[in-house]
């Protein structure tokens, strides 16, 4: 029998992506589930985009690229971050890659000895801690805290970091708990990081999606000395719906990113050609679908936290951004719902699903036992219906499916 390495036996399925799965197993099924458990925008690939990678087939694009990706592409790109950001990065400064998720990876691989410490705010996003591991460096997570709005303070950050600390990573709009750092914020965290030798990756994928007149805050962007130290990571996955394209970037220093793209050389070759002719559309072309998709999600979270205002014995923060809500169900641990004993979040979900066919994932999948992340990429209606379930679920009351 093969054996697995050991690098590769420290790894876990997503938790997001296998919650995801049950969803579409069950609905297989012939089963009604209200899935809030993917980050994946349910509004198509705006028609210009579409077309755009229709084009790029009928016309022959469909050969290798440049490892880094296309010119055209990463000159546009160049452009996005002069005009948003008011930053200047060469095309050698970006690389594309197969989405947001690749970017970061690769950018591990490049920055991480074996043995060095990676910096992690807590809660995070499931898959940093693993893709972490995969290159041979350890997690040094950084708790925040409900009352904080779960942010991270510059005396937190100074106290973690050590003579093996080497990266740290930053994410804003935030996965899973919907915050928004400002301007200040992140100026506060950038002076600790200036402090010391280590870098920074600046994971900005929901940089499009913020509410209530918020804008999101380019960290690399806070003061020169900064944009020598940060790999900002995003891609059009989040805000222009193309979560299947797999289309991602990164832009930093110049030494730095050529290297991402010779390890990309070796893992892949190049992205996708036709995803890029798509993604330049996107990111080149107008803006409009991508507000309107902001609208609609700020639409959405207004929506969700009408329900939640009615929820008995959850804590929650509004979101700021993103479509996520982290929500606090430590009061019902140790209880029994519609017959289920509860006594962790994992629990939690599981009854959850199995009683009112609702879709949700554990918060210890994201470093936050006792809460459960939401995501509202659903439908008004979804949103509706099974916030209704979950109401009956918490009361122990019949619940409207008839489960």
């Amino acid at each position: 029998m093969l054996s697995i390495s050991a690098l590769a036996r420290q790894i876990k399925p997503s938790a997001t992506l296998a919650a995801g799965a049950m969803a579409k197993q069950l609905r297989a099924q012939g089963i009604e589930v209200y899935d809030f458990s993917l980050g994946e925008p349910d509004f198509a690939t705006p028609r210009d985009i579409a077309e755009a990678a229709e084009a790029a087939v009928r016309a022959g694009h469909t050969r290798y690229t440049a490892s880094n990706g296309m010119l055209e592409l990463r000159a546009a790109l160049s452009q996005r971050y002069q005009t948003l950001y008011g930053l200047t990065y060469s095309v050698e400064q970006m690389v594309v890659t197969c989405g947001a998720k690749h970017a970061i990876s690769l950018a591990l691989a490049v920055l991480c000895e074996p043995g060095d410490e990676v910096l992690i705010p807590s809660p995070f996003w499931t898959s940093y801690a693993d893709m972490v591991q995969l290159v041979g460096a350890k997690v040094k997570l950084i708790p925040t805290s409900f009352g904080d709005r779960f942010k991270l303070h510059p005396d937190a950050l100074r106290a973690a970091i050590s003579p093996q600390s080497r990266l740290l990573i930053l994410n804003s709009p935030c996965n899973p708990t919907g915050i928004v750092y400002s301007k200040e914020e992140l100026a506060a965290l950038g002076r600790v990081v200036l402090e010391t030798p280590i870098a920074v990756i600046s994971d900005e994928i929901y940089e499009s999606l913020t509410f209530d007149g918020r804008h999101a805050t380019c960290f690399a962007a806070l003061q020169p000395e900064l944009l020598e130290r940060t790999i900002v990571v995003s891609g059009a996955s989040k805000s222009y719906a193309m979560t299947g394209w797999r289309m991602g970037w990164a832009a930093g220093p110049e030494h730095v990113i050529q290297a991402m793209g010779s390890v990309q050389s070796q893992q892949i070759g190049c992205p996708s050609s036709v995803s890029q002719y798509a993604a330049l559309k996107g990111v080149a072309g107008d803006q409009e679908n991508v507000e309107l998709m902001r609208r609609e999600f700020e639409h959405r979270r207004d929506l969700v936290c009408e329900h939640f205002a009615n929820l008995p014995n959850v804590r929650w923060h509004r979101p700021e951004g993103a479509f996520y809500l982290l929500f606090d169900v430590s009061a019902y641990f140790g209880q029994t719902l519609h017959g289920v004993a509860i006594h962790n979040s994992s629990a939690f979900c599981q009854a959850l699903l199995a009683k009112a066919r609702v879709n949700m994932v554990p918060g210890s999948a994201f470093g936050a036992e006792g809460f459960i992340r939401m995501s509202f990429a659903s439908s008004r209606q979804q949103i509706e219906m099974g916030l209704t379930a979950l109401r009956h679920f918490l009361l122990n009351e019949m619940l409207p499916n008839g489960i």
